[in-house]
């Protein structure tokens, strides 16, 4: 039986019941929790120091205002590296590779921050549709540039996500398999193109958080302008 390269992006389902709710929940159940205890084991004060240092460089540029989304935005950042890293184990799979879901992270806290700016500062957050100093002839299509752009975000968020992550994967799966093919006919092809497998496994473990990474810090430019 042929099996395509894209079946892996497929969601998973057992006796008809969609699994993908279980690969996004499962990944907390990873993370130990917190105790009230003054001194606590490595993981628990190395996972603290993490997310305060996370937390405080994303915090950094933002108001008072803004210091609401810390948790937020912390969860999200955790959420997505812990999916992200555990989608490159053999045999899992990726929620994040799914644009459905990318979308229904992006485009709720977009909007988010776009009421937030037309509810707090709404002359600021319109002024962001028109540069001072525009000549009069190009107001129209300046607006309308504008507003596209702006609209184009939440998309951009998404669509950066899924399509890093899918290109990851399916570089993997490809030289992988090229890998079985050469070993009877080329070992020593195949040994080499093993090394390229294995420094591009490295690479997308890097792609895996700055990809997450990306996110978030976009969440919080996007929260800056309107807080």
């Amino acid at each position: 039986m042929m099996v395509s390269f894209f079946d892996q992006f497929a969601s998973p389902s057992y006796l008809g019941i969609p699994l993908i709710a279980i690969a996004i929940a499962l990944p907390w159940i990873l993370y130990p929790t917190p105790s009230s205890r003054w001194i606590n084991n490595r993981l628990i004060t190395l996972q603290g120091w993490f997310i305060n240092r996370f937390t405080n460089q994303l915090m950094l540029p933002l108001n008072v205002g803004g210091h609401k989304w810390a948790l937020l935005l912390a969860s999200l950042m955790i959420f997505l590296i812990t999916i992200n890293m555990l989608g490159l184990l053999p045999y899992t799979f990726t929620p994040t590779t799914q644009l459905s879901l990318n979308m229904g992270f992006a485009v709720p806290l977009w909007l988010a921050t776009v009421i937030i700016g037309m509810r707090n500062q709404p002359t600021i957050a319109l002024g962001h549709l028109l540069p001072e100093g525009t000549p009069i002839l190009l107001i129209p299509v300046l607006i309308i540039i504008e507003t596209i752009s702006l609209f184009i975000r939440p998309l951009a968020l998404g669509v950066r996500l899924t399509a890093n992550l899918t290109a990851g994967h399916l570089l993997i799966q490809l030289i992988a398999t090229a890998v079985f093919v050469l070993m009877p006919m080329m070992p020593t092809v195949a040994i080499l193109t093993a090394t390229v497998l294995f420094l591009l496994t490295l690479l997308e473990v890097a792609v895996a958080m700055i990809q997450a990474y990306v996110f978030v810090l976009l969440l919080s430019l996007y929260l800056q302008e309107n807080v």
